[in-house]
């Protein structure tokens, strides 16, 4: 679903980026991973109602393979200096099970993001911009769609809900549409590139950041990999 969000964003800008040269790769974890903890909703009865199995921390989402999902892979230097068109199509974020999903997303500047509450209980999107205005906006169980964007790009800053508090989820606010997040297949794809050098940068919540540099020639396909480990 993560990265599904992303790629229909994108997708509205096929006329302006199906042609052009891309980046993908595939994103590991290398190392024997740390224990998730296990998230007690008991507090909340309609939450906990919800679930058949317990949910883990969100921290860290292997698949396969130890392909890690919820790494935002970006490109950080390199484009022209301009105005990107703003897709028409909004990010989802949704609050259902009491959890956000996507864990990590992005959107445009100037896109709207859409908010869903299916759950039938309380809950409230504090986010914590620095370069946006901070809000905390809350959704009653009867108020089941509400819409928020924002006009300034920012890096990766925090959401959160005060009702529940292991609910926790990641937005950046992009200039340009060369970005995208992995699923638990650990791949991702950025395209639609005019030729020239590029830094990239795939972020995670926990282990940091990562670059790499890499130029691409006209209509060609590069790959770029990142492992990722635990911090010593």
């Amino acid at each position: 679903m993560k990265t599904l969000i992303c790629r229909v964003a994108f997708a509205c800008l096929l006329p302006f980026s199906a042609m052009g040269a891309s980046i993908s790769g595939k994103i590991v974890f290398e190392g024997e991973p740390p224990a998730m903890k296990t998230i007690d909703m008991g507090g909340d009865p309609v939450c906990h109602s919800k679930h058949t199995e317990p949910m883990k921390d969100e921290a860290l989402v292997l698949g396969e393979g130890q392909t890690m999902a919820n790494i935002l892979v970006r490109v950080s230097k390199g484009l022209p200096a301009k105005e990107y068109p703003v897709p028409t199509e909004p990010v989802v974020l949704t609050q259902e099970g009491c959890r956000y999903a996507p864990h990590v997303f992005a959107a445009m500047k100037g896109q709207d993001i859409k908010l869903l509450n299916p759950d039938g209980t309380v809950h409230n999107i504090h986010g914590f911009p620095k370069v946006n205005k901070e809000f905390n906006k809350t959704m009653v169980k009867t108020m089941t769609e509400t819409v928020i964007s924002f006009d300034k790009a920012e890096t990766m800053f925090r959401l959160k809900c005060d009702m529940h508090p292991w609910m926790m989820a990641f937005c950046a606010v992009m200039d340009h549409p060369y970005f995208d997040i992995t699923a638990t297949d650990g791949l991702y794809s950025i395209e639609g590139l005019e030729p020239g050098e590029y830094e990239i940068e795939a972020w995670h919540e926990r282990l940091g950041t990562q670059t790499a540099t890499v130029t691409v020639t006209a209509d060609g396909a590069k790959d770029v990999n990142f492992v990722f480990a635990r911090k010593k």
